[in-house]
């Protein structure tokens, strides 16, 4: 399922060769049957913000987002566990959930980190997919919200998610703007492929 590769790619690391793959995504994107009107302009519109300007520009905002603190963390299980025990063996367990499906993820990626999930649901059925984002529905609801608070164009990426899970997305209406820094956001509380030789079964391409 492309889609879910596309999504992967949306939320990684920008670099000059992802960027050069975005009339590629926006394609997948405004193709897939399982993105819905809504969602689908606003991936769009994440599209071109990607795309536009500077890449040092576009790397900058990502890091902002992303890197500074637990509340916009694309590591799931460090939403749920932190940085204790819990969170080892919960990723343990969710490697060998890629292992039992014949994947092997590369030394350099982390199992909970979500670019490698949706990688890893990209080469599975539909019925899987939505089992496991449903499973995630929580966490990506939270990091929705976090995403939405700082007005972040990734939140498209994310309420798609939820929406192909069967959930609602998040009211973004009901959210409050703010313009701290992610640390402030956690005040309540890292392109290559994942899977080595992976290949999409049966050459799916919702």
């Amino acid at each position: 399922m492309l889609i879910f590769k596309a999504f992967s790619a949306l939320l990684s690391y920008p670099s000059e060769e992802m960027r050069q793959a975005l009339p590629e995504i926006a394609e997948v994107v405004c193709t897939s049957p399982i993105v819905a009107a809504r969602e689908r302009d606003a991936l769009l519109a994440l599209i071109d913000e990607i795309g536009r300007g500077s890449l040092l520009a576009t790397e900058e905002r990502y890091v902002d987002l992303f890197d500074r603190g637990r509340a916009l963390s694309l590591h799931l299980f460090e939403h749920l566990h932190g940085d204790g025990r819990d969170r080892g063996a919960a990723m343990v367990e969710l490697k060998a959930l890629y292992g039992a499906a014949g994947f092997e993820l590369t030394a350099s990626e982390l199992p909970d980190y979500l670019p490698v999930v949706l990688e890893y649901l990209s080469l599975r059925d539909m019925a899987e997919a939505r089992e496991l984002l449903a499973d995630c529905a929580a966490i990506l609801a939270s990091i929705s919200r976090s995403l939405l608070a700082r007005q972040s164009r990734y939140a498209a990426v994310i309420q798609a998610l939820l929406v192909i899970a069967g959930e609602k997305p998040v009211d973004a209406a009901k959210v409050k703007p703010v313009r701290e820094q992610t640390q402030t956001l956690d005040s309540d509380w890292a392109e290559r492929p994942a899977f080595a030789d992976a290949a999409p079964p049966g050459g799916s391409t919702v």
